[in-house]
């Protein structure tokens, strides 16, 4: 059946030398990673009582919240049933599916191996996060850097067996997993000694990760921040720290949208890293004022962010996930609203006139340039967009919500 609003805009983007067929084609080829821990407002499913920790913190009561492996994966379910294409889940350690007991440092494949079936039955792929935080031996917001060579120890032999178990998860699905890491460690006041941390958490790493992985099966990645509660005043894994260590390790670098000061650009870093550093890993969020991670919005930084994965040529070598929590809205509407405002905006990049405006760029046609960024943002980008919901077989648009909300109803009584 012909598409006139689809063909008409077809047509207007082949004017300005885009070919939007083309740009459908390489949006179904990018998976994006959803973040497990959305659905359940990060608690895990450890059969131990944790602490929080680290500045993780989910606000709001919504109604809904999983409270077991099997519900996760249900609300999963039917979260990728409305995201076109083909994507991946992203897994924290702590949300191990087993009748056991591990300790952090006694987890072992076995206690994912239902994720990995599940994943399998529905071609996806699967990424993987050691768990820092949330655990007794992580309330001084310390581990890989703690003064206290056996919590060290502690979180080094966590790491390295996250690792080992990423390695596993990527060989069964034969699908690259990405193991990121991430640490709180930091100080609330102003430190002293700051190179002695930074000295125990670079040899904690390379402690860690001393094991050689096929880099087939796994992919290490190792991820900043600015600053969180109960760290405001040094964060030992800073953006300068970890961009040193992927250069010297060949590792990917993770950008946390979250994890910088709110005047500074994500996108603007991307090529500039990219220098350095081989392979990169996005965590996709909204931070308002600190590292709140909303659900994210079709906004000028997430569109910023899109166009420079296009224009300097780096999405073959970026890894893109997602990473807020909202307890105040329905989060399986979030996990949706969010893949689907991350794959709009990519759609929205490859749709620009990305050879046109690089030649006037290069001439140093300012004003052509301007005039060529402002005039596209009146394209038909939304009959795109349409097609390409309806040629993977899901609603957009307001029907979206009612098919949102009558699900939501159906997990209220969760509490």
């Amino acid at each position: 059946m012909t598409n006139p609003a689809f063909d008409r805009a077809c047509d207007e983007f082949a004017a300005i030398g885009v070919d939007a067929e083309a740009a459908l084609r390489t949006l179904a080829g990018i998976p994006i990673s959803v973040h497990c821990w959305q659905g359940d407002d990060v608690g895990g499913f450890e059969k131990k009582t944790g602490t929080s920790g680290g500045g993780i913190q989910a606000t709001g009561k919504h109604p809904g919240r999983a409270r077991n492996p099997a519900e996760l994966r249900a609300d999963l379910d039917f979260a990728y049933g409305l995201i076109p294409g083909k994507h991946r889940l992203n897994l924290h350690s702590f949300y191990m599916d087993t009748t056991e007991t591990p300790d952090r440092d006694q987890i072992e494949y076995r206690h994912f191996a239902s994720w990995v079936d599940w994943a399998r039955d529905r071609g996806l792929g699967l990424d993987f996060n050691p768990t820092f935080f949330a655990h007794a031996k992580a309330d001084d917001n310390l581990t890989l850097s703690h003064p206290d060579a056996g919590i060290r120890d502690f979180w080094i032999e966590h790491g390295a067996r996250s690792r080992e178990i990423a390695a596993q998860i990527g060989a069964a699905l034969g699908s690259q997993c990405v193991n990121n890491i991430w640490v709180p460690d930091g100080s609330k006041d102003i430190p002293v000694d700051r190179m002695a941390s930074r000295e125990r958490l670079w040899a904690s790493l390379d402690r860690m990760m001393a094991k050689g992985q096929d880099r087939a099966h796994m992919l290490d990645a190792v991820e900043s921040k600015l600053f969180g509660i109960g760290v405001e005043a040094m964060t030992v894994g800073s953006h300068e720290f970890y961009l040193g260590y992927a250069a010297r390790k060949q590792i990917a670098l993770c950008l946390d949208m979250g994890h910088f000061h709110p005047t500074e650009s994500v996108a603007d870093k991307l090529s500039s890293v990219a220098l350095s550093v081989q392979d990169l890993l996005l965590h996709v969020s909204r931070p308002m004022r600190w590292d709140s991670d909303h659900v994210i919005l079709l906004n000028d930084d997430i569109l910023a962010m899109a166009q420079e994965l296009v224009f300097a040529g780096l999405l073959p070598r970026t890894r893109i996930g997602l990473d807020y929590f909202d307890a105040t809205i329905s989060r399986t509407a979030a996990w949706v609203i969010g893949v689907r405002n991350m794959q709009k905006a990519l759609l929205r990049a490859l749709l620009l006139p990305m050879a046109r405006l690089k030649a006037v760029e290069a001439q140093l046609d300012l004003t052509a340039r301007l005039v060529l960024t402002e005039e596209a943002k009146d394209l038909p980008f939304s009959a795109i967009w349409a097609e390409f919901c309806s040629r993977q077989g899901v609603p957009q648009g307001l029907p979206l919500l009612d098919v949102l909300e009558t699900y939501q109803r159906s997990v209220t009584e969760r509490g």
